[in-house]
């Protein structure tokens, strides 16, 4: 089972957000062949408009598929959880930057074993993610705002791609730089060119005709 957002290895991560939930496993395993990592959404109603899965389906999923499970964490008290969600065979979890205090999270990540994800708002000044990334693995940019699958990616997220992309660099950290929103083969390209290397997709892979295909076009659009 794959332990680290690897740059060199994690590129594609569809997200089960857009999977058709009456057949879930089946859905993953179609694309599994095309995934490097699984995204995962889970909110809680509060801290983003919507309401989705948590660690019972990750539990339930985990039996079927030895994927990489990238847990992006919308909910207003990820601490609470973050117990369950290792239990439940989460390899990496993402919380927000926009809570008041995300470093003793990390801590908690660590001794949980998991990769510890930090995710970005779209109206988030990059500033706010920087002073953390020594202590990182993997920043997720939203290029939506975060709620809900389907909306249209937000192309202004890409200053703050470039900007992040500079700075790991220039640390020469591990850290993965991840996009999430809008992503499909049109987009995909312009996230690479600003410095992104791991693009979460699910309305272009899940709700295509055929979702391997579509998952294999993303990954060719951003070779």
């Amino acid at each position: 089972m794959t332990r680290r957002y690897d740059r060199a290895v994690a590129r594609i991560a569809p997200s089960i957000l857009s999977a058709d939930f009456a057949c879930l496993a089946e859905s993953v395993d179609a694309v599994a062949p095309e995934a490097d990592l699984l995204h995962v959404d889970v909110m809680d109603g509060h801290f983003v408009p919507n309401l989705t899965i948590g660690p019972p389906v990750i539990k339930s999923l985990r039996s079927r598929t030895d994927l990489y499970f990238d847990c992006h964490l919308m909910v207003d008290n990820p601490g609470d959880f973050l117990d369950d969600f290792a239990a439940a065979g989460a390899n990496g979890c993402s919380v927000h930057v926009e809570l008041s205090d995300v470093v003793p999270l990390f801590g908690e990540m660590r001794r949980l074993g998991l990769d510890v994800g930090l995710a970005v708002n779209p109206e988030t000044p990059v500033e706010a993610c920087l002073p953390h990334l020594p202590h990182i693995d993997l920043l997720l940019m939203m290029t939506v705002h975060p709620g809900f699958g389907g909306q249209a990616f937000i192309g202004e997220v890409m200053d703050k791609v470039k900007v992040a992309r500079e700075e790991i660099d220039r640390r020469d950290l591990k850290v993965a730089l991840q996009v999430d929103g809008g992503i499909n083969e049109e987009t995909a390209p312009i996230a690479a060119a600003a410095g992104a290397d791991v693009f979460v997709a699910g309305s272009a892979i899940f709700h295509a005709d055929d979702p391997l295909k579509a998952a294999k076009r993303i990954r060719k659009a951003v070779a």
